[in-house]
């Protein structure tokens, strides 16, 4: 299996970039921001490459980067979303955003990303799987998007959870997500142990 490849990108498609490799030419599908990665290079670059070997094809997907890599192998994992539809998402979103959105449950982000559609994001940032893969990675960056305030501890109760969460091994992306759900389950009434206690419920199947 082809995991990686090295030369000069000799020629572009929709979706694709032509490797020039010791004078042999592979077709790897990419993302756009792959894509623009390839681009930009003015001599030899590097693609990390996943195969996936089809009755009728051997087809390769490039990445700029391992994150970009392992995104791909999260997102088509899940139900009806292949390796055409994670491209899809991987040019709309590089990989920490979309750690981001999912870990957050911004719906909203994703279903905006042009040709993902409202019900395949819905299904990505429902899928246990790409909630586990993002916890970890969901890092804020300056150039990003501020978190959605939902997500974050509104009070000093949920600060504490999270923190005593924290201690207990959880990463803080994953324990915050977990309070605030269970604070708003819980609505007005919200008490310390009963708070970690049911955001545990959450936290623990992972």
């Amino acid at each position: 299996m082809i995991a990686m490849l090295t030369g000069r990108a000799a020629a572009f498609e929709e979706g694709s970039c032509v490797l020039d490799v010791n004078g042999v030419g592979y077709l790897v599908s990419c993302s756009a921001r792959t894509l623009d990665f390839c681009r930009a290079a003015t001599g030899i670059l590097t693609l990390l490459v996943e195969t996936q070997v089809r009755q009728d094809a051997i087809v390769l997907h490039g990445f700029a980067d391992a994150a970009e890599r392992e995104a791909f192998r999260a997102l088509i994992e899940v139900k009806t979303v292949g390796p055409q539809k994670a491209m899809v998402v991987l040019s709309g979103l590089a990989a920490p955003d979309l750690a981001q959105a999912i870990a957050f449950k911004d719906r909203k982000r994703l279903a905006g990303i042009k040709g993902l559609g409202v019900a395949t994001a819905n299904r990505i940032v429902d899928e246990p799987a790409m909630q586990k893969w993002a916890v970890g990675r969901a890092i804020p960056s300056a150039e990003g998007p501020a978190l959605p305030a939902a997500s974050l501890p509104a009070s000093s109760v949920e600060s504490e959870a999270v923190s005593a969460l924290v201690n207990l091994g959880f990463r803080r992306p994953e324990a915050m997500t977990a309070v605030g759900d269970a604070a708003r389950r819980m609505g007005d009434e919200v008490v310390l142990a009963a708070l970690i206690t049911d955001a545990l419920r959450t936290l623990a199947p992972r």
